[in-house]
């Protein structure tokens, strides 16, 4: 879990919400957000979600899970109206969820496209949308949308997600301008390489198109590109975030930062 450090019970009294949540990035974030102090609503399909919550609570954390797919309208409606029954109040929403298809473009169907921009970037503009009027209710609030190294550059045998990461960022710099006057700030993170379980995957799939890789050479060579010369951890990942909700970025809005170790400097 990352450390709260200068954010320990900062977010006390608040309510956030994490969709993809139950592993990985988004389960390292919604942890993060619950040991500075956050009432802390964990979103995702997979039913691991409620395992993960449990554990957390276990620990003393204020999560829980609300099994949710954000990529439909009905679900999402019921995430808020489920929000507003347990904290009547919302001040921080995280569209972390995400899913990636790695593949040629003859042999991308489009149903990996639509599935791919359905989750990265069409269940943004719903949780956004379905958060307004809980978001409205407060002094203002933050949304963050996660965006990515292909919101920078599209890598080969991407297109899907490389489409929906440019969207977002897109999307997110026109609801910073729409929402500013209620003071809700919109700011995308745009990890580089995270030591997950789905760059094991992008690993396995990226080495098994561009040539004969062992497992973890290909990531061991893009991380020779890194300037700090090292993969991402979660951690790295929920404090950037834990400093963009906060007080301390109260004049940060429309903007896409990078969290890559200098992979990408633009």
């Amino acid at each position: 879990m990352a450390d709260a450090g200068l954010f320990r019970d900062h977010f006390a009294g608040r309510t956030v919400v994490v969709t993809g949540a139950a592993r990985g990035i988004g389960l390292g974030i919604a942890t993060a957000f619950a040991g500075a102090g956050a009432d802390v609503i964990m979103v995702d399909r997979d039913d691991q979600v409620r395992q993960a919550a449990e554990d957390g609570r276990a620990a003393g954390l204020r999560l829980t899970a609300v099994p949710a797919d954000v990529t439909r309208e009905s679900d999402v409606a019921a995430v808020f109206d489920r929000v507003a029954e347990l904290t009547g109040r919302l001040d921080v929403l995280i569209n972390n969820a995400g899913v990636i298809t790695i593949n040629e473009l003859e042999h991308t169907s489009l149903d990996d496209f639509n599935r791919v921009l359905a989750v990265n970037t069409t269940a943004a503009f719903l949780t956004a949308r379905a958060a307004l009027p809980l978001l409205r209710q407060g002094d203002g609030g933050v949304i963050l949308n996660a965006a990515s190294g292909q919101a920078r550059q599209g890598f080969i045998y991407t297109p899907a997600y490389a489409a929906s990461k440019f969207g977002i960022v897109g999307m997110s710099q026109s609801l910073a301008k729409e929402l500013a006057p209620a003071n809700i700030r919109v700011n995308c993170y745009c990890p580089g390489i995270v030591r997950t379980e789905m760059w094991a995957y992008n690993d396995r799939e990226w080495g098994r198109r561009l040539g004969d890789y062992r497992p973890g050479e290909l990531i061991e060579e893009w991380i020779d590109d890194i300037p700090l010369g090292r993969p991402a951890e979660v951690d790295d990942v929920a404090n950037l975030l834990l400093f963009l909700a906060s007080d301390a970025a109260v004049y940060i809005t429309g903007q896409a930062i990078n969290i890559d170790g200098g992979m990408f400097m633009n």
